[in-house]
């Protein structure tokens, strides 16, 4: 009996793992390893990680060497799908939908692009400020908010007063549709929010580590070796220029969802819904890619140094060098094509 693997809420939950078992791959032995990004935005297969063993990687191209007792034929067309996959700058379930139907590459089950329980969970506060303009549309200011959409779906079919069924059918007239289609509204909203609300969080865990990088890389500067440098010293500038200009775009960017979400409940029609809906799903892709590429890197600087252990000058500046720049121009050229779609 062939044994079904799934996505771990581990895997779901990230920007940079992507499970082949969730995808049509024909070689057994890589439905267990995963496509991951690494600090240098490089693709690479993991067949198994632990803290006592490491991450065993090979790269795509390093295939056909290591697996040489199976199908070749088939082989082939897994590898032939893996070359597009790793064009992908992101792994997040939300980019995932997009790149993936783009790609032509289905999915073993739609249920594994979807964010695990535990995610969920962490993320109600933060879908609090998303639901609550939309309970207080249909039921009034008396009711809090907090409810996630599938509790306001519930809500909605089977509204107990007289003034929600009134705003309820107010609701369906400025979004042109039957009262009946307002759960299926709800579900669309509710998918779209939590989009925002993941990517948010990803954003607010990221930017608190790259407030303690740019010091790290100042005291660098300020070191002798790096001061009578000046060709170091230039390229050291232009990594902290970089990454200040990545996150202040990217926090533009959230500012500019907000925007809009505030715009469709002062004035809500299927025009303005559709219009934020497409502003926010047409990001996914860039926003993933940037937050992903900004994680990674950060993630591996955090691991790597400490407060206890920050670096000398030398383990610094080869730290930079070799990890922090690979990739970082691909970090903020797609920033800078997704900035000007704004």
């Amino acid at each position: 009996m062939t044994e079904v693997l799934k996505p771990t809420a581990e895997q779901r939950d990230s920007l940079h793992i992507l499970p082949l078992c969730m995808l049509p791959i024909e070689t057994v032995v890589l439905r267990r390893a995963s496509l991951i990004k690494n600090s240098r935005l490089e693709t690479a297969l993991e067949f198994f990680k632990d803290k006592e063993s490491g991450s065993g990687q090979l790269t795509i191209k390093e295939l056909p060497d290591y697996l040489q007792e199976v199908d070749h034929d088939a082989l082939e067309r897994d590898i032939a799908k893996l070359r597009r996959l790793e064009q992908m700058p992101s792994f997040d379930v939300y980019s995932c939908r997009i790149s993936l139907r783009a790609l032509g590459i289905e999915v073993n089950d739609e249920e594994y692009l979807k964010l695990s329980d535990e995610m969920l969970v962490a993320l109600s506060a933060r879908m609090q400020e998303f639901t609550r303009p939309l309970i207080a549309q249909v039921f009034g200011a008396e009711i809090k908010g907090g409810e996630d959409a599938s509790d306001l779906i519930g809500m909605l079919r089977n509204p107990d007063k007289e003034e929600a069924l009134r705003r309820l059918n107010m609701l369906a007239a400025e979004l042109q549709v039957q009262v009946s289609e307002i759960p299926r509204f709800i579900e669309d909203y509710g998918d779209i929010f939590l989009s925002l609300a993941y990517f948010r969080k990803c954003l607010d865990d990221v930017v608190p580590v790259l407030d303690n990088f740019m010091p790290w890389v100042k005291e660098l500067m300020e070191t002798w070796m790096i001061r009578n440098d000046r060709p170091k010293h230039r390229l050291l500038g232009n990594v902290i220029s970089d990454l200040s200009d990545i996150s202040g775009s990217i926090t533009g960017r959230f500012e500019s969802f907000d925007r809009k979400t505030q715009d469709f409940w002062s004035d809500v029609s299927a025009a303005r819904f559709a219009e934020v809906r497409k502003l926010i799903t047409d990001h996914h892709v860039t926003v993933g890619g940037v937050l992903c590429g900004l994680t990674m890197k950060m993630t591996h600087w955090k691991a790597r140094f400490t407060k206890e252990n920050p670096g000398g000058p030398q383990a610094r500046l080869e730290f930079i060098i070799s990890e922090i720049l690979p990739g970082l121009d691909r970090i903020k050229r797609l920033e800078q094509r997704a900035a000007g779609t704004r």
